[in-house]
């Protein structure tokens, strides 16, 4: 099927980096940037045929070099190879991600499967896999890094595939087209959805939403040449409404239209797509030898079994839900103290903790939002980098090419030498997925010829009318810091072979978690979080209220987490993958007892993280796993007396930022902090003192 799949590309006249810009070195500065100016759908197809077909042409003469198979013959130029269509690749996850236009949906449609049957042809070539695996059979005479790569290339193939006959290899290619299709129609039905929005057309239905809020909403409705107001169907622009309208007929049916995305019986309902991949999915771990899904894509990870991530997970659980009861009756006595006859339901969740927020702690988050505006809070999180990590920032915006013109842009250096450039795109638009996400253009690596790190930051902040300031909530730059420690991880690697660069996704998101910690700290607030018009500090008395403050609501926001993570490991572990997606989800969610008054933060027919590609799928427990070592590895800061403890983030840069994946993530974080993490610092965090002591 692969060369079936290639086949059909075979008519196309071949292009050169001459005749189209995609397939050009990157050049310029900076040890090349990527040609964002240049770039139109139309220049994709002849690309892709021209760097596929270089790419199986560097994978050939590794094949059939007569040679007998070396770590140097086989293993160096496996690393090198296909690297223009790295970067043609590059070049379109980003505008697909980013400015994700009909066009950008049909060549995604059209050469996803094809792309999926391009790489089986690589894991299957029989001759290619022979090679690997001769030198893996005397692996014992290599150094310790290349020990390490030419094992995990092994077992990659070999988890991929590349022991089956031709027969099964034939039908798991298939499974991977139809898969990758399936991907394609899911991101599409979903990024439709998204782009809908309320209209509002009174403004005393917006009655207690901030001005700022409701700018943002007047500017999305002007994008769309609308009176009134747009309130966007995605979270940034959704949960604003929900915390702060006082109509509540108003916020259920912004909630309805939010967390039905997918779900509505119509063109662009997902379930469908859903049923199929998961399907394929179990069918594609049998065939591999797997009992189920989630057993096949744990192989590589820090937990290794679904059993594993589980046990954590339910450890948390029952502690989630407890606190869940607890934020219900606080929120009920509120309202029912109110005089308002109503029981709540999850379109009054975030507006009665709100209340209680208040109440309990005299804390109300439009009262932070004018201390958190969004260049400031950029800053903050530069400076805490610097003091750090000494990396060192110089914003050159306006002299390289970006997609999007509110991009910024960022020189990098540590101790004088070049490591990179950041790249940041901030702003919700038509045709940006939801979200926040890093990407890297670029990876770092020391094997020659040597590359420096094009690292990006991706938000969905709403953007307001031209001159208003842009102010974000305190979540909102959380979310931020957060994303940022992708990019410090990504500029502190130090690693030899990109073999050995990607990290297990349940260490990925370890970096960044752990980065959340510095934004609360008094001297990125009192230099940073200020006042955007008197640009006064942050009053202590506010500062209290926030470290006060800081476990409050964790039941809602672990419980929404948690559930979404269970029904991922659930729906991943059923053998046959058999399902109604909307059925599965009720009755999971009524098995482990999930309080009636919340939703799952991504349900099924939403959930992009499961559905647009392999990568989180089985996966979503990763972000609590990594959690337990970011609290943990947090800890060892306040251990040492101070969070900006040199010592400590020198040991934590050297030994398990900089390091890729060349030694095992789980050794490497015992060298750090001489133990595995304990789960009893996740719990502190969260405030759940004392359970599962």
């Amino acid at each position: 099927m692969a060369s079936t799949a290639m086949a059909q590309t075979s008519s196309t006249p071949t292009v050169t980096a001459a005749t189209n810009p995609l397939l050009a070195d990157w050049a310029g500065p900076y040890g090349g940037v990527p040609p964002w100016d240049k770039v139109t759908p139309a220049m994709f197809p002849g690309a892709f045929q021209t760097a596929l077909a270089e790419r199986r042409a560097d994978y050939r003469l590794i094949a059939d070099d007569p040679a007998t198979p070396t770590f140097a013959n086989t293993f160096v130029p496996m690393q090198l190879a296909g690297q223009r269509l790295g970067r043609v690749m590059t070049l379109f996850g980003v505008m697909t991600g980013n400015m994700n236009s009909p066009a950008y949906q049909a060549l995604d449609r059209e050469w996803s499967p094809r792309f999926a049957a391009a790489q089986d042809e690589i894991t299957f070539d029989p001759k290619l896999f022979a090679r690997i695996e001769a030198v893996y059979a005397k692996r014992a005479s290599l150094n310790a890094q290349q020990q390490r790569l030419v094992t995990r290339t092994y077992d990659s193939f070999v988890r991929q595939g590349a022991k089956l006959n031709a027969a099964q290899k034939a039908r798991l290619s298939q499974y991977n087209q139809q898969l990758a299709t399936a991907f394609a129609e899911f991101s599409e039905k979903l990024l439709a959805d998204e782009g809908k929005a309320i209209t509002v057309t009174d403004e005393a239905q917006l009655a207690g939403v901030p001005a700022s809020v409701k700018a943002v909403a007047k500017a999305a409705a002007a994008e769309r040449g609308q009176p009134g107001w747009a309130i966007v169907n995605t979270r940034s622009a959704v949960d604003p409404v929900l915390t702060f309208a006082t109509d509540r007929a108003l916020r259920e049916t912004v909630w309805r239209a939010f967390v039905n995305r997918g779900d509505n019986g119509d063109a662009n309902d997902t379930n469908a797509t859903i049923a199929r991949i998961v399907k394929l999915r179990a069918d594609r771990a049998h065939l591999l030898g797997f009992k189920t899904h989630a057993d096949w894509r744990m192989q590589d990870t820090m937990a290794k079994t679904p059993a594993a991530a589980t046990d954590l997970m339910m450890r948390v659980w029952p502690f989630a839900k407890a606190r869940v009861a607890e934020e219900v009756r606080d929120m009920q006595a509120i309202a029912s103290k109110a005089g308002t006859n109503l029981t709540i339901e999850p379109w009054d969740y975030r507006f009665y903790q709100e209340k209680v927020r208040k109440e309990r702690y005299d804390l109300d988050q439009a009262e932070l939002k004018p201390y958190f505006e969004l260049n400031n809070i950029i800053q903050g999180s530069l400076y805490a980098a610097n003091r750090l990590y000494g990396l060192e920032f110089k914003e050159i915006s306006g002299t390289v090419p970006v997609f999007e013109p509110n991009m910024r842009v960022w020189h990098v250096t540590r101790a004088g030498k070049e490591v990179g450039l950041f790249y940041r795109d901030d702003f919700a638009r038509t045709g940006k997925r939801s979200g926040a996400w890093a990407n890297t253009y670029r990876g770092q690596r020391r094997m020659p010829p040597v590359q420096t790190v094009l690292s990006s930051n991706n938000n969905n902040f709403a953007k307001p009318a031209a001159g208003e300031p842009v102010l974000i909530s305190l979540d909102d730059a959380q979310t931020l810091f957060h994303e940022f420690g992708h990019a410090i991880h990504a500029m502190l690697q130090d690693v030899y072979y990109p073999g050995l660069a990607g990290t297990p996704r349940d260490f990925v998101e370890y970096p960044s978690q752990v980065n959340e910690h510095w934004l609360l700290t008094r001297d990125v607030l009192d230099k940073y979080a200020r006042h955007y018009q008197t640009k006064a500090a942050m009053p202590q008395a506010l500062l209290d209220k926030i470290e006060a403050s800081k476990t409050f609501n964790q039941g809602f926001a672990t419980t929404e987490y948690l559930s979404s993570a269970i029904v991922d490991m659930k729906l991943h572990s059923l053998p046959d993958g058999v399902v109604d997606p909307d059925r599965f989800e009720r009755e999971t969610l009524a098995s482990i007892g999930m309080p009636k008054e919340l939703v799952m933060r991504h349900r099924l027919p939403q959930f992009n993280h499961l559905f647009s590609s392999d990568s989180y799928s089985a996966g979503y427990y990763s972000y609590l796993w990594s959690e337990t070592m970011d609290a943990d590895t947090f800890a060892a800061f306040e251990e040492a007396g101070s969070p900006w403890d040199k010592a400590t983030a020198d040991r934590f840069a050297r030994i398990l930022l900089s390091t890729g994946n060349e030694t095992d993530r789980a050794e490497a974080y015992r060298a750090f902090r001489g133990r595995d993490p304990d789960v009893h610092a996740l719990l502190k965090k969260r405030g759940f003192e004392g359970a599962g002591k």
